[in-house]
């Protein structure tokens, strides 16, 4: 096939269930979290055990993402692993906040190990979180998304985002490691959501600036070729 040949769009979505999806992925691994981390030292938890309690969100995300769709895809596979990851990681050795802190450190940098590794798997990481975020879970939009892999261009923008996504996680994980030995533990509490959030964000943001443009890119491509005669 032309790599000029342009990409199809993706099936007719439905708008609910799309809405759904994100309110629930955003309300269960950002906001109940943070709220949850509050509530429980408000009401005296220690911070050590109010870190571990808010943490049971984002199990329960992924339970409700099984319920809905009835099937463990590679993202869900992926989710689990780490939530087992972060478990074991935080109830062995030391029991203070500032370990803790520490060790959440270490889990995601393995997420970013986990990406750059994946770059010598047949589909990198991003392809799986993409097709996650980008589908509303139905066949056709999975088809649709695994169609794309034939094209070049956009095998070429799933390896990036994944080397970006693997690099920025280590990144993140250094500079938390090495912030919460610098800083008390009150500040680090304050400062580690927006190390958190604040690399999601970012690497989200520029994601979806990146696929715009690779789209906008593949059809300007599509176009000057569909121009040419004898192209």
């Amino acid at each position: 096939m032309s790599a000029t040949t342009a990409q199809p769009g993706p099936p007719a979505r439905s708008g609910a269930a799309t809405a759904i999806g994100w309110a629930l992925t955003i309300g269960l691994n950002v906001l109940a979290p943070i709220l949850t981390y509050n509530a429980l030292t408000a009401q005296g938890w220690s911070e050590f055990g109010a870190l571990l309690a808010s943490g049971a969100w984002p199990v329960l995300d992924t339970v409700v993402h099984l319920l809905w769709h009835r099937k463990l895809d590679e993202f869900a596979v992926v989710t689990i692993f780490f939530l087992v990851l972060t478990a074991v990681v935080s109830l062995v050795g030391t029991h203070s906040t500032r370990a803790l802190l520490v060790k959440d450190s270490a889990v995601t940098g393995l997420f970013g190990v986990l990406c750059l590794a994946t770059l010598l798997a047949p589909r990198p990481l991003m392809f799986y979180f993409g097709r996650r975020f980008s589908t509303d879970g139905t066949p056709e939009s999975h088809a649709w998304w695994n169609g794309l892999w034939q094209f070049e261009g956009f095998r070429t923008v799933m390896r990036r985002m994944t080397i970006v996504w693997g690099l920025a996680y280590l990144a993140e994980a250094a500079a938390r490691v090495v912030l919460s030995y610098l800083l008390s533990v009150g500040a680090m509490v304050v400062v580690n959501p927006f190390l958190i959030y604040g690399t999601l964000g970012l690497l989200v943001l520029w994601t979806v600036r990146t696929a715009k443009r690779s789209r906008a890119e593949g059809a300007a491509r599509a176009a000057a070729a569909g121009a040419a005669p004898d192209a």
